[in-house]
Formats: C-alpha cells, sequence, structure tokens
C-alpha cells in the first residue's frame, strides 16, 4: 500500500508558476514510477508526466512539454512537478500516481491539489 499526498496547489496568474509535490508514504518509494495527472471540470484525467525510480522522465503530454518538469528525490519520498508558464488551460485538479510498473501493477493515487490559472 501506498499513501500519496500532494500540496502546492493554488490560484496563480497565467504566465506564472508553481511547484507542485506529492509525498509517498507506506512503502518504498524508490520501486515505484511517479506519475503526475490532471482532470479538467467535464474532462477525462490525463497524464501530466511521468518519472521513473532512478529519476529519469519517461514522459510529458504535448500540451505542457517545455513548460513543466517532473522530478523526484528518492531521499525525501517525494515527486515534485514545477509548472512554469502557466496558461489558463492548465486549470485543473492535479493527481498523484505511483504504479511499480509491471503488468497488473496497482495504481496508487493521492486526493489532488487544485490549481486555477485566471487569464
Amino acid at each position: 500500500q501506498v499513501q500519496l499526498l500532494e500540496s502546492g496547489g493554488g490560484l496563480v496568474q497565467a504566465g506564472g508558476s508553481l511547484r507542485l509535490s506529492c509525498v509517498a508514504s507506506g512503502s518504498i518509494f524508490g520501486l515505484y514510477l511517479m506519475g503526475w495527472y490532471r482532470q479538467a471540470p467535464g474532462k477525462q484525467r490525463e497524464l501530466v508526466a511521468r518519472i521513473r525510480s532512478s529519476g529519469t522522465p519517461i514522459n510529458y503530454a504535448d500540451s505542457v512539454k517545455g513548460r513543466f518538469t517532473i522530478s523526484r528525490d528518492n531521499a525525501k519520498n517525494t515527486v515534485y512537478l514545477q509548472m512554469n508558464s502557466l496558461k489558463a488551460e492548465d486549470t485543473a485538479v492535479y493527481y498523484c500516481n505511483a504504479n511499480r510498473g509491471v503488468v497488473g501493477a496497482t495504481d496508487y493515487w493521492g486526493k489532488g491539489t487544485l490549481v486555477t490559472v485566471t487569464s
């Protein structure tokens, strides 16, 4: 079992920056692929970025490439999402995800943190 707790969301003007954090507990953090997903009102949850246990990013959504950066600190059991040049369309609830990255692995989710970008 993995428990995930996101923080860092808030209200920001377009063009601004935020850094989201997700602290994991309950298992060996370094075994998990970590990811950030988001869900805007009336839309499906979508992948934002994922990162390997080694700290190498796996992929980013096309809509955030060049603006968002995912990173992790295994010593702190924490994954981050640095979001720069925010746009109104980035407004969403952002969720942290943990997965072992093997077939049949369980997805673990945090409760989410709301990011609102005003134009």
